[in-house]
């Protein structure tokens, strides 16, 4: 089992340092999403290359910073990029941004995503709730970080997207008008887009939408003691169900035209939580 807070430390250290409250929810905002931190105010920004051995960022899109901010009276902790495992990192670097937040005292975690539409109903610019992930895929890096689990924190996985958090997301949703699907997220480890073969496979076994982060995340942070939700941002259709070549340009481009939908409903969801 590792141990993150001592191989960690000077990081946490300069966080928690630096902290000027504690925050209750922990927003991570995903690719083409990050202007969500504009619409907000922002307290405390820190920015990720100032941290002793943090992680370099190299994915557009996410821009490195972590910020603590207020939203009615709502203290956030805003993640402003991701650690992939597609760019080279271990389990214990992609969750690290997790770990920080479970050290600041953060109770719920709000996880947003662009991911590629597998279900053929779900088309670009749409916004889906998670309602189920493919953990197998990352449990046996898991189960390497973590160690032995108690029942306790075995039975919180039972609650994996919380049902509380998911009720009150669907209350935003119909508040705002803001059409709102209900599916299964797939991640796939990457780098490259999956194939069509491979696409074919994950909708035989349920995915409605495909990415390449989120899972560990929402496994982590179950197990750290957080209530847990994902929204995904449809930003194209997956391999061999469109004539377009799949780019992250394209995921960006998607991302920019829900942006409204997005903040509204991530703005409301925050006031419910």
């Amino acid at each position: 089992m590792a141990n993150l807070n001592a191989q960690y430390s000077d990081i946490l250290n300069e966080v928690l340092k630096h902290a000027p409250f504690e925050p209750e929810i922990c927003i991570v905002l995903g690719s083409g999403l990050t202007n969500f931190v504009e619409k907000i105010e922002t307290i405390k920004s820190i920015d990720v290359s100032s941290l002793p051995n943090y992680p370099n960022l190299s994915v557009q899109g996410h821009q490195g910073h972590l910020h603590f901010s207020n939203y009615k009276g709502k203290k956030l902790f805003v993640l402003n990029g991701r650690i992939h495992f597609y760019e080279g990192y271990s389990i214990s670097q992609c969750v690290l941004p997790l770990h920080i937040a479970a050290r600041l005292g953060c109770k719920k975690i709000l996880l947003t995503n662009a991911a590629g539409g597998v279900n053929p109903l779900f088309k670009p610019g749409g916004l889906m709730l998670a309602s189920s992930f493919n953990g197998s895929i990352i449990w046996k890096k898991l189960a390497n970080l973590i160690g032995r689990v108690t029942l306790e924190q075995k039975n919180s996985f039972l609650d994996l997207p919380s049902k509380e958090l998911d009720a009150k997301i669907r209350i935003a949703a119909l508040e705002e008008k803001i059409p709102l699907c209900e599916g299964i997220y797939w991640m796939s480890l990457g780098p490259s887009y999956e194939t069509v073969a491979e696409i074919n496979m994950y909708r035989k076994f349920g995915a409605d939408v495909v990415g390449m982060s989120t899972v560990h995340e929402a496994y982590y942070a179950s197990y750290m003691g957080l209530k847990v939700a994902s929204i995904s941002c449809i930003t194209n259709f997956a391999a061999g169900l469109s004539l377009r070549a799949l780019s992250h340009n394209e995921v960006m481009e998607t991302a920019v035209e829900v942006k409204d939908n997005f903040e509204r409903l991530v703005k409301r969801s925050i006031e419910l939580f």
